[in-house]
């Protein structure tokens, strides 16, 4: 004999479900809560994919066969020089702040996903295909940021691709959702006394909390994941209460490299060896061929310093640190470009991992504080810092400051 699907004992029976707090003004408020936040995760997702400035290298852009979704015509401006620094913390620490709201909004509608029969009719039936787009891509999305800022790659595949197309993929169907529900999400809101619907349980349980408490406990909970993160993106004194942050705690060392860093020079595969003051060299190409330059001729030439952070797409960033060394523009002009430093295509001593190649754009090469830096904050770069030179850009992914830098080609990329 057949479940009867109406049984309460069942999660198809709305009788099932019997906590009182479910309804539809307590949905709504979570879901507006979630309209706005997720809007901006979006735009500042957006961008954040902007500055890489993935039209001008394929080195830059984890992101294959995005076809139409590579829309990105203009170039990631220099000014002002802690733009991917907000960005990325907004971004991050804005994700972060809202998982209590998104779990409390997917529990509050629950019971929708058990509903019988699955399809009434072919509307129907797209939205509930909507609906596990949005609940699936959601989560997905979620997941795969949270495990990218602990630098828990767990997942298969690069983060880059996986997490750009699922947030195509979850923003197409946020977007249909919204469109469908915010009318009547506000339309809640504005009521004295709520309307049953299907959340509302035929049969509720005793209350032990009201629905604005429920919101507080929420709210609450969004409160303690900021306050235990955005210290990771503002430096000083609050780094230490970024608990959730892989960069949160204490700087690395002291002294004028005591700053943060995603890898250190052992992972990358870097050998004392070749960064040896008689061994390596930086090979700069261009228009009028190739020069060699140890590091004492790079320290000869014209010096200057830029007080810029290093800013990650993990959304943690360090204080602006001085930095002294060569102009990318002045390297440009050794090999032809007096006038009009171009692209330049930048490969370092890494042995593994993303970025050991990197490509900037010809305004960031132009910017009089883009350094191919050989000091910081007065003393030589430490190997973890990218001794013996490493490039250092305003506003750009800490990623594109490449590090132990080998070979310098200027040219339109």
């Amino acid at each position: 004999m057949r479940d009867d699907p109406r049984d309460p004992r069942l999660p198809t029976s709305p009788g099932f479900w019997r906590s009182p707090l479910r309804g539809p003004w307590f949905t709504s408020v979570l879901g507006l809560v979630l309209l706005a936040g997720i809007t901006v995760l979006f735009l500042t997702g957006l961008l954040s994919y902007a500055a890489y400035n993935p039209n001008l290298s394929p080195v830059n852009d984890k992101t294959p066969d995005k076809g139409i979704l590579g829309f990105y015509l203009f170039a990631w401006p220099t000014d002002p020089h802690w733009l991917y620094r907000l960005n990325q913390g907004v971004h991050v620490t804005l994700g972060i702040t809202l998982i209590p709201v998104l779990l409390a909004k997917l529990w509050s509608v629950v019971p929708r996903l058990f509903t019988l029969p699955p399809a009434r009719s072919l509307a129907h039936a797209l939205e509930r295909v909507s609906l596990l787009l949005l609940v699936g891509g959601g989560l997905f999305e979620f997941v795969t940021g949270v495990l990218n800022v602990q630098l828990d790659y767990v997942f298969p595949g690069s983060f880059y691709p996986l997490h750009f197309y699922g947030a195509w993929v979850f923003i197409a169907a946020f977007v249909a959702h919204a469109l469908l529900k915010t009318p009547t999400a506000l339309r809640n809101l504005r009521r004295l006394r709520e309307e049953k619907d299907d959340l509302v349980s035929p049969r509720p349980a005793e209350p032990t909390v009201s629905r604005r408490g429920a919101l507080w406990f929420v709210g609450g909970g969004s409160l303690l994941l900021f306050a235990t993160t955005v210290g990771q993106n503002l430096g000083g004194p609050l780094r230490r209460t970024a608990l959730l942050a892989p960069h949160g705690g204490g700087e690395p060392g002291s002294g004028p490299n005591g700053f943060q860093i995603n890898k250190t020079a052992a992972y990358a595969g870097i050998d004392t060896a070749e960064t040896a003051e008689d061994a390596w060299r930086l090979v700069v190409t261009g228009r009028t061929g190739t020069v060699r330059l140890s590091r004492a001729q790079l320290a000869e030439l014209p010096l200057y310093s830029s007080a810029l952070p290093i800013a990650c797409v993990e959304g943690w960033s360090t204080p602006d640190q001085w930095w002294r060394g060569v102009r990318l523009r002045d390297l440009a002009a050794l090999v032809g470009y007096e006038d009009d430093p171009p692209d330049v295509f930048v490969e370092s001593l890494q042995r593994h991992g993303a970025f050991r190649k990197a490509a900037l754009r010809a305004n960031q090469v132009a910017d009089p504080r883009s350094l191919l830096a050989l000091y910081v904050n007065g003393e030589e770069l430490s190997p973890d810092h990218g001794h013996p030179a490493r490039i250092i850009v305003p506003a750009a992914p800490g990623v594109l400051n490449t590090k132990w830098v080998a070979r310098m080609t200027f040219g339109d990329l």
